[in-house]
């Protein structure tokens, strides 16, 4: 793209999740009953403070108890899985609808995307950890991740925003990766950032958990439902796409907000 180009814009926000809804306060009886494992009442309670710590309140899933009943690997992290999984995967095929941009008042831009970086956080490797098993994807998140994040943020912020002469955190919209509370609490803390800066990515996190870095989507398009109610846009257009993965690494998107 050239230097006289206009950046690249985001014409519409589209999200979906598997139609199977479970609520975070009764998932326990439900996993513990599927998998045969009432009777581990200790380990049983202890998933219940994980859950009840995890700010969640919803969680959508593909598998069903039908397809645990008929592959009951699945309800296994040991269990060799992978074929069935993938398979699965296969017969859910996107659809792309509408792929040229329609230049009228059809498709108008929302977000323009500015500027994009990659940080990978010095020190922190095995902060996240993603492996394909027999069983799938297993990964694994360290303690020390949100210190990590709340510790390099600001950096990634400076880098990104020096060229607009923005300094002031407070002064943008935030589009932030809910990968947990403990990562939205540090980031919170360590900006010094207002009330309600970080209410989509909490929003999100309440209402469909952590999914992954795609979860900035639904983040973002939070934040469109929510200035579209209250007849609402930023007072500079500005704002930040945050979102992190093994490395660590921190992707980060300039957005300038160019709803009318």
């Amino acid at each position: 793209m050239s230097a006289e180009s206009p950046p690249a814009s985001i014409l519409a926000i589209g999200t979906a999740n598997p139609p199977n809804c479970f609520q975070q306060s009764t998932f326990p009886d439900y996993y513990f009953r599927i998998t045969n494992s009432q009777h581990q009442s200790e380990l049983k309670a202890k998933f219940e403070r994980i859950c009840e710590k995890s700010m969640i309140k919803k969680r959508y899933f593909y598998l069903t108890e039908e397809l645990i009943l008929k592959y009951p690997h699945l309800a296994s992290c040991t269990a060799p899985s992978l074929d069935i999984r993938q398979d699965m995967a296969g017969r859910l095929d996107p659809v792309i609808v509408g792929a040229g941009p329609i230049y009228s008042t059809v498709e108008k831009p929302l977000f323009e995307l500015v500027r994009g970086a990659q940080t990978t956080v010095p020190g922190s490797e095995g902060a996240i950890v993603g492996r394909t098993r027999e069983a799938g994807l297993m990964y694994h998140l360290s303690e020390g991740l949100p210190d990590l994040v709340a510790e390099n943020i600001e950096a990634c912020l400076v880098e990104a925003f020096e060229f607009l002469g923005v300094s002031s955190w407070n002064s943008i919209f935030w589009a932030v990766h809910p990968g947990g509370p403990k990562i939205l609490d540090k980031i919170e803390a360590r900006l010094d950032l207002g009330p309600g800066k970080l209410g989509a990515a909490r929003h999100v996190l309440a209402e469909y958990g952590n999914m992954w870095s795609g979860s900035v989507v639904f983040v973002l398009d939070e934040i469109r439902k929510s200035w579209a109610e209250h007849a609402l846009k930023t007072s500079e257009g500005w704002g930040v796409l945050l979102g992190f993965g093994p490395g660590l690494t921190i992707e980060t998107m300039v957005l300038r907000s160019v709803i009318a």
